[in-house]
């Protein structure tokens, strides 16, 4: 059959297509008749499914993560386009092409990492510097770093999309570094690799995006510093010196501070120019490309509106979209 993606999908609409599956719950209307709720997937965006009169068979018959052939017909709820399915049937990994449902950011890989460190290289501070190296030598972390999402949902949440998302921030702080002096640009630029880091293990990519068990009950930002400090034993030895007490307490306290509010998961304010610095710029990176996303993905394709979406407490204004 021919591939189409979800955002070719409109309304009103017949499908046959093969979907990667993830969140899928087994639930009972108000009769008690068991129904099931999906999220399918492609490479272009996600749309919610529901199929009724399901049984338990079918839910245990795939798991998140698993490709689906998928019969049924969309329509608009509330809004929001879901497809309501006739059919579901597991489908072989071996016969579908993985690049079809497998979001990528714009930038390849190995042009991140390099550009990763060509900054991280060029810092003047040599003991950061020292510090950069003990992560860039480390294969193992490097390559979990080149598939790990930023997110489960919209925060670059696309393999390699925590690199890319890294890779932006720093390219920021060296434009926006220059503009205040009274800022250690080396060690803002150390702070936005470090902030995220620890989200290639606080995040599971492989099959399904979800948070590994460590994530849920450590975090990545208490798991960023426990790699920190790993690293920091690591400096003596490839050096010769210890990277200054201070400053390692400075590039902790941005990791513990990024999130910048108590009610956004912060365990302390950001108290010094970097650390405000930081939570600044990494919110503005995140928000552009998770506003971003919701605009591409917008079922609402007629509209120069976005759908509205709850989470944000308004709608995004696309504007005239050029026909191609």
């Amino acid at each position: 059959m021919t591939r189409r993606y979800i955002n070719q999908i409109g309304p009103e609409e017949k499908i046959d297509q093969v979907f990667r599956v993830g969140a899928k719950q087994l639930r009972p209307n108000r009769n008690g008749n068991l129904y099931l709720q999906l999220e399918l997937t492609d490479r272009t965006g996600s749309i919610e499914a529901r199929m009724w009169n399901a049984t338990e068979g079918l839910y245990r018959s795939f798991d998140n993560g698993d490709y689906l052939r998928v019969q049924g017909a969309t329509q608009l709820f509330q809004g929001a386009l879901q497809l309501i399915a006739s059919s579901i049937s597991r489908v072989d990994p071996a016969e579908v092409d993985p690049a079809d449902f497998a979001p990528s950011g714009e930038v390849p890989i190995d042009r991140l990492v390099a550009r990763l460190s060509q900054m991280l290289r060029s810092m003047s501070n040599p003991h950061l510097r020292n510090l950069a190296e003990c992560f860039l030598i480390d294969e193992t972390l490097m390559n979990k770093l080149a598939e790990a999402p930023a997110g489960i949902k919209h925060h670059h949440a696309y393999p390699g999309g925590l690199l890319e998302h890294i890779v932006n921030l720093m390219e920021v702080v060296l434009r926006v570094a220059p503009c205040y002096p009274q800022v250690d640009r080396d060690l803002l630029l150390m702070g936005a690799f470090l902030h995220d880091l620890g989200k290639v293990d606080e995040l599971c990519y492989q099959r399904e995006y979800a948070y590994s068990d460590e994530g849920q009950l450590v975090g990545h930002l208490v798991m960023g510093v426990c790699l920190l400090e790993s690293k920091l034993a690591e400096v003596e030895k490839l050096a010769g010196e210890p990277v200054p007490a201070e400053t390692a307490l400075r590039l902790k306290h941005m990791l513990v501070s990024h999130h910048g509010q108590y009610d956004y998961g912060s365990p302390k304010l950001p108290m010094t120019l970097e650390a405000v610095a930081l939570y600044c710029l990494d919110n503005l990176d995140s928000k552009i490309n998770c506003f971003a996303q919701l605009m591409r993905e917008d079922p609402n394709v007629g509209s120069t509106w976005t759908n509205y979406h709850t989470a944000l407490g308004r709608k995004l204004f696309k504007g005239q979209q050029d026909e191609a």
